[in-house]
């Protein structure tokens, strides 16, 4: 059976982070990525090596800023359903690929436009990353301890959760109407709108006065003793996450609290030395011991693993999750389909500009047009 995403044509213009991730997962789910790359991927950790992100994509390189480039990219959006673009605001349409350009030639062609401030504000034409986009949703000041500066939750948050995520709902969401209508769509997904979304939880909670703005003072913040990380006697961490009375009671059944001692779960005003009493408990013992311990229990109490642990944990292996590949670790293709389980046994990399000269000859370029493109260097091709 084939992917679900078989038969959708995705022209993604190469740049960093949740563009190309986006790009990553429509390939994994099926669709045939085009990325129009670089002459020179300059500050790309990863570029043309084979990176996770770039698995399963075809590979053209292409010199944007050459007069003749337009027309190749426009021939491309002929026959796409989909593109995917990171610049600022404005760069594309000085390019001639903008989306008037490109529903120019191709009305149905979705247009996804990914940036971290978004299309319009006063910030849009302003440089930024995940951790200034961060910064002005609030999300940011809202982790960490209340008496260190907030840490910034590695890219996940904002790059990928804010950001790839909201722009695949997006360009989805557009596909299907346009298959429907005829017509395509401009996707204007914005970081800092995605993770302010995410936030809504964070306002419910705070319309109902049971969250604050003061860091590591709430429920879920590891101000509650219940759910946080422990240090362990080797100096590594479980993770604590027993919110519900039933899975806390099991918990400490299994750590060996008395309950009388310790007191009431959610009486704020005991967290702090509850906290102190869990720091003395889970520091008498490995974490490999309390592993043990809480295997298979409901106590919601886990090993706090590194990357490269997780790649062994029995619970990554049995899904298949992680597996090694060249240079790069490889998370399996998520999510599952029942109708096509899509075992990856392995991935395709991608080769930058390995199939310039296909995709060309694809797009009706004969032999000669093909070797001036790449004698006037508007193309490269290995």
């Amino acid at each position: 059976m084939s992917d679900p995403l078989s038969g959708l044509r995705v022209i993604e213009l190469a740049g960093i982070g949740p563009g190309p991730y986006a790009g990553q997962l429509l390939a994994d789910l099926g669709a045939e990525v085009i990325c129009v790359e670089r002459p020179i991927a300059a500050d790309i950790p990863g570029a043309g090596l084979g990176a996770v992100d770039e698995r399963g994509k075809k590979s053209i390189v292409i010199d944007l800023r050459k007069p003749e480039a337009k027309e190749i990219v426009l021939k491309l959006v002929e026959t796409a359903d989909i593109l995917i673009e990171g610049n600022r605001p404005g760069v594309t349409e000085r390019l001639g690929i903008g989306p008037k350009d490109c529903h120019a030639v191709n009305p149905k062609l979705v247009y996804g436009r990914m940036t971290g401030w978004g299309q319009s504000g006063p910030w849009a034409n302003m440089a930024g990353h995940d951790i200034n986009y961060l910064s002005i949703t609030g999300a940011l000041n809202a982790i960490g301890a209340k008496d260190t500066p907030p840490p910034p939750p590695l890219n996940l948050m904002g790059d990928y959760g804010g950001g790839s995520m909201f722009l695949l709902l997006g360009i989805l969401s557009a596909v299907v109407k346009a298959k429907e209508t005829g017509k395509g769509d401009v996707v204007d997904a914005a970081i800092i709108d995605g993770v302010s979304s995410m936030m809504g939880i964070v306002y419910t909670m705070h319309g109902v006065n049971v969250w604050n703005t003061e860091r590591q003072s709430n429920l879920i913040d590891s101000a509650s003793p219940f759910y946080r990380c422990y240090q362990t006697k080797d100096d590594k961490f479980m993770a604590v996450g027993c919110i519900e009375p039933r899975f806390f009671s099991c918990m400490q059944d299994l750590l060996g609290v008395n309950p009388d001692q310790y007191g009431q779960q959610h009486d704020r005003g005991l967290w702090p030395d509850q906290c102190k009493q869990l720091e003395r408990v889970f520091a008498s013992r490995t974490r490999e011991e309390w592993t043990a311990i809480f295997e298979g229990s409901d106590a919601c109490v886990t090993p706090v693993l590194d990357y490269m642990e997780a790649t062994e944990h029995p619970q990554n292996v049995a899904r298949g999750g992680l597996t090694k590949q060249g240079a790069f670790i490889h998370p399996r293709t998520a999510p599952v389909f029942e109708s096509n389980p899509h075992d990856d046994d392995a991935f395709i990399p991608s080769v930058k500009g390995r199939d310039t000269k296909d995709i060309l000859k694809e797009c009706g370029y004969a032999e000669a047009s093909i070797l001036k493109f790449i004698k006037n260097n508007v193309i490269s091709s290995h």
